[in-house]
């Protein structure tokens, strides 16, 4: 009630005298500030949606385009910018609505409960003076004169109450439910958002699965290769010599059989670096423990993961891990890392949480790790998100749309 009125209220008389001094400029410089107030606002009532009906409102706002200006004329950008995006008058026209019958939805719960109390109330004897000083008082239907009146009084109160224990969550769901209608994005819009998404980060993917092809050459050339190489040229040797010169022989031997086994060494790493075998054979939640054990700093697991993910979504979870996990061991100073994995089924999504005690100041620029990985993810339509407040802690949050592989594999 408070949100509706008189916050909606008031940002909808802001937004229109900003908007009308746009004429002098001075709208140029207001408007923007305006509109980010009203969508603070709005996503405060989606936040309550979502906790308490269950209800999501998925928000409408175009990404802001990168400016070419600074100073002022940056600012008259994003003004022009806002006020070209239909969500911005979306949120205006919520605005009026909701200062209207959004705040009629609101306050039923409140009255119904309230005049259950007030008729409890009338019976304690209040209905005496009320009556002495003015006559019959009207609650609801019932005229209170007499004792047997307030005694109807307070059983209609009843009836309220009961109404209210029954239709309450209806209300205050159907008031989300309008907010959602008149301020969220359309399945067309989420839609067309999620292509324009995927388009972006399938160029991405691509540019990564080229890098990581071009660094999967280089190790097999540089190492495994090498490696090979060398031992086929030991074993010509042992062959000349293996008449003329056996203890010459002998040594080339054991330089080849050297050889053989840091080759394989290396190509278990190569493999390993592709798709660990852990991975493979025991799913996520073993392979994110086993590299937990890796770590320089000790991380605490916890997993809730009853189900084998899809092939793909496992790795990408996993490298997205190691690599949150590198940084926090290089860059954050961090003494302690907590690790969460769990599934949830009710949206069908694989959730990761990786927060450490460190000095914080972490952000998704563009050119950072994150940001990087941030784009990898998208390709599988993830999301992830950074809290990282300047003292600590940090908190990268990861999200992948997953489904279960089959009944085949469980994951410990």
């Amino acid at each position: 009630m408070v949100l509706a009125i008189p916050l909606s209220v008031v940002l909808l008389v802001f937004f229109i005298t900003s908007l009308s001094l746009i004429a002098v400029g001075i709208g140029l410089f207001t408007t923007p500030l305006v509109v980010d107030a009203m969508r603070a606002h709005a996503d405060l009532r989606r936040d309550l949606a979502r906790r308490w009906s269950g209800v999501t409102i998925p928000a409408a706002y175009r990404p802001e385009p990168a400016g070419t200006h600074s100073g002022p004329a940056r600012q008259v950008d994003r003004t022009m910018a806002l006020l070209k995006d239909e969500a911005t008058w979306r949120d205006a026209g919520w605005l009026l609505c909701d200062a209207v019958a959004g705040f009629t939805i609101a306050v039923l719960p409140l009255g119904l409960i309230g005049y259950f109390l007030f008729g409890i109330v009338l019976l304690c004897g209040v209905w005496v003076p009320i009556h002495s000083a003015g006559g019959t008082f009207w609650y609801t239907f019932v005229p209170i004169d007499s004792w047997f009146t307030a005694v109807l009084a307070a059983v209609v109160g009843v009836g309220f109450l009961l109404l209210a224990l029954r239709f309450n969550p209806q209300l205050i769901r159907g008031h989300f439910l309008m907010t959602g209608a008149l301020n969220g994005a359309s399945e067309k819009q989420q839609l067309a958002r999620r292509v324009a998404r995927l388009q972006e980060t399938r160029h991405d993917a691509l540019d990564n699965s080229a890098a990581e092809l071009r660094r999967i050459e280089r190790d097999l050339h540089d190492g495994a290769q090498a490696r090979l190489v060398a031992m086929g040229m030991s074993l010509g040797a042992v062959e000349a010599l293996i008449e003329k010169d056996p203890a010459q022989a002998r040594t080339l031997l054991a330089q080849a059989r050297a050889n053989s086994a840091e080759a394989l060494t290396e190509l278990r790493d190569l493999v390993r670096g592709i798709h660990p075998p852990v991975l493979a054979e025991r799913g996520l939640g073993d392979a994110a423990r086993a590299l937990a054990l890796r770590m320089q700093l000790p991380v605490e697991v916890d997993v809730d993961l009853d189900v084998r993910l899809e092939e793909a979504v496992e790795s990408a979870a996993y490298f997205a891990i190691s690599e949150v996990l590198t940084n926090a061991a290089k860059h954050s100073g961090a003494d302690q890392v907590w690790l969460d994995i769990v599934y949830d089924r009710s949206v069908g999504a694989l959730r990761v949480a990786i927060t450490d005690n460190g000095r914080g100041g972490a952000d998704l620029m563009a050119g950072s790790g994150l940001r990087g990985l941030e784009r990898r993810l998208g390709a599988f339509d993830g999301l992830l998100a950074l809290s990282s407040p300047e003292g600590g802690p940090t908190m990268v949050t990861i999200e992948i749309p997953a489904a279960p592989a089959g009944p085949g594999g469980r994951s410990r």
